[in-house]
């Protein structure tokens, strides 16, 4: 369906060797096994009617205690594992597990309490014989692939202002494109593309401010409004900030990216205006919470649409953007479908940014009724508005929590069905705002959060959901004791896998979500599942190691129910299910 992911157009100056490792469906050469972030595996020879056989092949422990998202990289029986801070990188042989090389970078401690959310790191990317590594203090690494030895560094941010790096890097055809992190410190937001052969800056777009810096061109650049595509007008950030207000006004971008190579876009989401506190920031903080398409080699912006203006809840839109090409109410469409923190599933037109479909992909969702459609703006309820509401009154029952129905853990489409499979939170919150004062390197929140499980419902904290992206419907949903923090991965062998926050790898079917196996692995599981094949006998692997923002009390040691923007509290129940770990655990078919 969408099978031009891999094919260069023309006068694309397409990197060799990346290209070369993507082709292969043997390998997983990219954080999503491909560009378009649909998380597939082509590989068939672990099926719905043999995927009880499963055992371990082998494991591997990172010796970090603390969360571990992402995946590994697999390219040509080399497998390239990375962990949290402080970001160890290892090169080990598929034939026999023997480390091949290993990179340890030397950071200072001092870049862990400025990590909002865990020490995680979501992963490596490869392209022009180049492992890349993002590092926790915002230094960007190329290693070398065969010998882990340092071909480039570049400085991406100031740790001491509270710019730090969370996301995996993504190679797209020649450039290293990577984000930022801070929003809870006041940085303001950015993407930045470098040069894969030297890590010179190519380019770098900010989230908010000036048109120029931006990289906006006003009139050119386009967004959704008045039920149509329209050019964006001058200054279309600045006259929606309270004075200087965006020079830490965040937007940062600690999410996936996708690339389409026949439009040469890259296409990725920017997170919550600073502060936590809407009265401190009246307006509706563009382009903050914003789903964004730039030309790759300019960083030019070709359109960009808005999700939560006003964001008066955390509802960062940094969660990644699936390009697919399906039938949207009938008609063929290149599709960009994205599952936000705020509750709706967004089905957009890739070429041009027209809003197609924006559904409520939890029916727990309370906070807007629904997205006008002609607008674009979701219809906020009264009594959920915690601007509307006030600083220093708390705010109950908002659904969802902040953490979203889904953070950052990828969902999935599967070309065959045509679905997309969501892990999901179900998840609420009470949200009290107050007064802040902006100390750079410092945080800078201005509210106190409380989370639960989502009421009158099934009780758990979490649903793994199928979607239905042209129509903006849900296929079926299963839900789970805990939000399911892991990324999703669907394969030609009709076998959906995803972990939960108890530890458990499952595997179900596509068409119903019927459990067909499980195993219990050393902790519990927020990396994204990955598949590949060596020596014509295929594998499916995940890390566990409990963390992240839902594991934040137990990676992190944190005790207060509040601690932790309120998740300490909401997942305090999981120190009965699982303990820290930092491992990896790779499954094949019993022979």
């Amino acid at each position: 369906m969408a099978a031009f992911a891999l094919v260069a157009a023309p006068g694309v100056h397409a990197d060799a060797a990346l290209d070369k490792a993507l082709a292969n469906s043997g390998n997983w050469a990219a954080q999503a096994g491909d560009e378009y972030n649909q998380r597939y595996s082509k590989l068939s020879q672990i099926t719905d009617k043999n995927v009880n056989k499963l055992q371990v092949a082998w494991t591997f422990s990172t010796g970090v205690l603390r969360g571990h998202e992402g995946s590994p990289l697999v390219i040509d029986g080399v497998m390239y594992i990375h962990s949290p801070f402080p970001n160890k990188v290892f090169a080990v042989d598929l034939d026999t597990q023997k480390i091949l090389w290993k990179y340890e970078p030397k950071q200072d401690p001092a870049v862990i309490p400025q990590m909002c959310c865990d020490t995680v790191n979501r992963g490596l990317a490869f392209g022009d014989g180049k492992i890349l590594l993002q590092q926790a203090d915002t230094n960007l690494i190329a290693l070398d692939a065969k010998t882990g030895k340092l071909v480039w560094s570049v400085k991406n941010g100031d740790p001491k202002l509270g710019a730090v790096n969370s996301n995996a890097p993504h190679v797209f055809k020649d450039k290293v494109v990577t984000g930022i992190s801070g929003g809870e410190w006041g940085v303001r937001g950015f993407l930045a593309a470098y040069n894969l052969k030297d890590g010179t800056l190519a380019w770098k777009g900010y989230s908010v401010g000036p048109d120029a810096e931006m990289l906006i061109e006003p009139g050119k650049t386009t967004t959704w409004e008045d039920g149509k595509v329209t050019p964006v007008k001058k200054d279309s950030s600045l006259s929606t900030w309270k004075g200087d207000q965006w020079k830490i006004g965040g937007g940062t971008t600690w999410g996936w990216y996708s690339y389409d190579r026949a439009l040469n876009q890259v296409f990725y989401g920017t997170g919550n205006p600073s502060t936590w506190n809407p009265s401190q920031r009246p307006g509706d903080n563009k382009w903050s919470m914003s789903i964004w398409s730039r030309d790759l080699d300019t960083g030019k912006v070709k359109w960009v649409y808005q999700m939560t203006p006003f964001d008066e809840w955390d509802f960062d839109g940094i969660n990644e953007m699936i390009l697919a090409d399906i039938n949207v109410k009938g008609k063929p469409t290149k599709a960009l479908v994205h599952f936000d923190r705020n509750g709706f599933g967004y089905t957009l037109d890739r070429t041009n940014g027209a809003l197609l479909v924006a559904e409520k992909y939890d029916p727990a969702v309370n906070w807007a009724t629904h997205v006008d459609m002609k607008t674009g703006r979701p219809q906020v309820v009264a009594k959920y508005s915690t601007a509307q509401n006030g600083p220093d009154v708390n705010t109950k029952g908002i659904c969802p929590a902040a953490l979203g129905s889904k953070d950052q853990q990828p969902a999935a489409f599967n070309p065959k069905t045509g679905l997309f499979y969501i892990p999901t939170n179900h998840v609420c919150m009470d949200y009290e705002p107050f007064a802040v004062d902006y100390t750079a390197g410092q945080p800078y929140v201005g509210a106190t959060l409380a989370m639960y499980p989502a009421p009158n419902s099934h009780g758990g904290m979490g649903n793994f959901t199928v979607w239905d992206a042209g129509a903006g419907k849900i296929v079926w949903s299963k839900p789970e004791k805990f939000s399911v923090w892991s990324g999703a991965l669907t394969t030609a062998g009709d076998v959906l896998f995803y972990g939960t926050l108890e530890g458990y790898l499952k595997a179900v079917s596509l068409k119903d979500g019927k459990e067909l196996w499980k195993f219990k692995t050393p902790s519990g599981i927020i990396g994204n599942v990955f598949s590949y094949m060596h020596k014509g006998k295929q594998y499916v692997g995940v890390y566990s190691g409990i963390g992240g923002w839902a594991g934040i009390g137990m990676a992190a040691g944190l005790e207060k129910d509040s601690d932790g923007l309120g998740a300490v509290g909401g997942y305090k129940d999981l120190a009965s299910y699982t303990e820290l770990g930092g491992s990896l655990t790779v499954f094949a078919l019993s022979e």
